[in-house]
């Protein structure tokens, strides 16, 4: 049986100085987030704020055909939410778990009344949202001008950065939806890098063998959001990155 999740496993919490953790922590929930769960679909009025501890969270932009694209993900470095304290209450995405796991929730007003106090919290959130804006900018250039082999690099390494180890459960299906590409091209992608001895794919397990060579194989698109990641949430570790 895995040991519960703490809330400092989601670095945003954890790098809050003790009296906003003191004023915060009490009021966190411990929920499940399981594979495909949706914990908001577009033009919801939302409620509550998740601090992923252990999960990924994919936005998604859905059109009318029910073709999606994904725009941006969530892991420990942030939170799902942000149209709640922006002001809008509501956005036009769908949040979906990618990669199953846990996330502390909080109620939406305990943290605008937080937010409210101007202080550290807001800094750390508007930081947060920042680098979230340069991955969803940088996502919708990578889907325009770069090819489906660089974009499954791309999303490979912004998972790894977001989970404990090198092994991701993920169907080619549900790749493809997060892309906006064909199953087909997918597929491809995948095996070009299972012949490289890049990753190890199967059933829907996907296990990274070689990251240097990923990143390697990437576009530019993971350079860039990870070194402004960086830049603004410091706090965050790092992880290896070869190419910038």
């Amino acid at each position: 049986m895995s040991p519960t999740p703490e809330p400092e496993e989601n670095h945003l919490l954890a790098a809050l100085p003790p009296e906003v953790q003191a004023r915060i922590f009490p009021h966190l929930s411990l929920v499940p987030l399981p594979l495909g769960k949706v914990l908001y679909e577009s033009g919801d009025e939302l409620r509550y704020v998740y601090f992923p501890t252990d999960a990924i969270v994919s936005l998604l932009y859905v059109m009318e055909s029910g073709a999606s694209a994904e725009i941006s993900v969530v892991g420990n470095e942030g939170l799902i939410g942000i149209a709640l304290f922006m002001g809008g209450e509501s956005t036009p995405s769908r949040a979906i778990v990618q990669s199953a796991g846990h996330a502390y929730r909080l109620k939406g007003q305990l943290l605008k009344d937080e937010f409210g106090l101007h202080g550290d919290l807001l800094l750390l959130m508007l930081r947060y949202t920042q680098s979230l804006i340069t991955q969803m900018a940088q996502t919708a250039v990578c889907n325009r001008h770069h090819s489906v082999d660089q974009q499954l690099c791309r999303w490979l390494l912004l998972s790894l950065d977001r989970l404990p180890s090198n092994h991701l459960t993920m169907t080619q299906e549900l790749i493809a939806n997060m892309l906006g590409a064909r199953r087909e091209g997918v597929t491809d992608a995948a095996g070009k890098l299972q012949k490289l001895n890049v990753i190890e794919y199967s059933r829907g397990h996907i296990t990274v063998l070689d990251r240097a060579r990923l990143e390697e194989l990437s576009c530019e698109c993971y350079a860039v959001v990870k070194k402004e990641t960086d830049r603004l949430l410091p706090y965050v570790p790092q992880r290896s990155l070869s190419v910038l």
